[in-house]
């Protein structure tokens, strides 16, 4: 079927689709959220070439609605100018979306870095719901006072609480978005698929888990790219990925005492990658200094995000 035919027949079963932007601090499991939400309909693309750190996106077709889900970097406090550039593409994200999603750790309810997103939702003018995520983790009495507390800062036009991790309420998020992106054809075809995106999924997914474990000594200051990527012929992967920092010292943080720190890393993203594809992951970390490429515009371009001047 032609591209013009494919969205006439769209139009004509009035078909909606729409750009959903998660957002949140780091490690609210924005990423398990789009993995939860696509289930085994998901296409992964991205919007430039070698993005790592940009919006990745997950396709979902439910009923007769295609939402796009923008999974936009962690907001937190920039201290650099690779944070800045982070945050200021995690904000546009929000920006350019139909809806927001704006999810809150349950169990950290509403922190510092939470407080700082709901003073500036002000400024983004499309509809938002609250997601409370981990709520698996959290009593009912604290979860109903965490989404009043959060609804008395800012209106939100619905709540919902779930557990991506376990898959409890994202159904209910799933239909809801459904409903309430707007009407018009889809964005995507619906058989669309490509491992190339993957490719930068999987460095974003090492990444995250860098941080999660090197955030006080190695703060933003790493960039992965993944360097080969080989179906096997008994459907397992092999990827090898290269971990780039700026001095010495940082790849000494990174491989840790008799190499402990990078296997941690390893064995996290190898197992997260692993669910998303389904298969078994052969993963092979490398690291390797490169001075001065957080202060490099190529590589902000090469990662799809804009190179802030100061």
């Amino acid at each position: 079927m032609t591209d013009e035919g494919q969205q006439q027949r769209q139009t004509d079963a009035e078909t909606r689709c729409g750009f959903v932007a998660l957002i949140g601090a780091p490690n609210v499991g924005k990423s398990t959220l789009v993995n939860a939400l696509v289930g085994s309909k998901v296409t992964i693309v991205s919007r430039k070439v070698q993005t790592t750190r940009a919006l990745i996106r997950g396709i979902v077709i439910e009923n007769n609605a295609q939402i796009i889900l923008v999974d936009t970097p962690g907001i937190f406090s920039p201290k650099r100018r690779l944070d800045r550039a982070m945050v200021t593409t995690a904000w546009s994200g929000a920006h350019d979306a139909d809806i927001v999603c704006v999810l809150l750790d349950a169990k950290s309810g509403i922190d510092e870095e939470a407080d700082a997103i709901l003073a500036k939702l002000e400024s983004v003018r499309h509809p938002k719901l609250l997601v409370l995520n981990k709520v698996d983790l959290v009593p009912r009495e604290k979860l109903l006072a965490l989404a009043k507390a959060a609804n008395d800062r800012y209106r939100f036009e619905q709540t919902f609480m779930i557990s991506a991790l376990s898959g409890d309420g994202v159904d209910d998020l799933r239909q809801a978005l459904a409903q309430i992106v707007p009407n018009g054809p889809f964005h995507y075809p619906e058989d669309q698929m490509s491992d190339a995106p993957l490719r930068h999924l999987a460095a974003e997914i090492t990444r995250e888990k860098i941080f999660r474990q090197l955030h006080q000594e190695l703060p933003y200051q790493s960039t992965v790219e993944t360097d080969s990527w080989t179906e096997q012929r008994d459907k397992s992967v092999r990827i090898e990925q290269t971990i780039f920092v700026e001095r010495e010292n940082q790849r000494k943080i990174v491989l840790g005492k008799g190499g402990a720190t990078i296997r941690s890393i390893g064995a996290e993203s190898r197992k997260e990658i692993g669910e998303i594809l389904g298969v078994p992951v052969h993963l092979f970390l490398f690291v390797k200094v490169r001075e001065n490429w957080a202060d490099d515009p190529s590589r902000y371009r090469e990662m799809g995000l804009e190179f802030p001047k100061e």
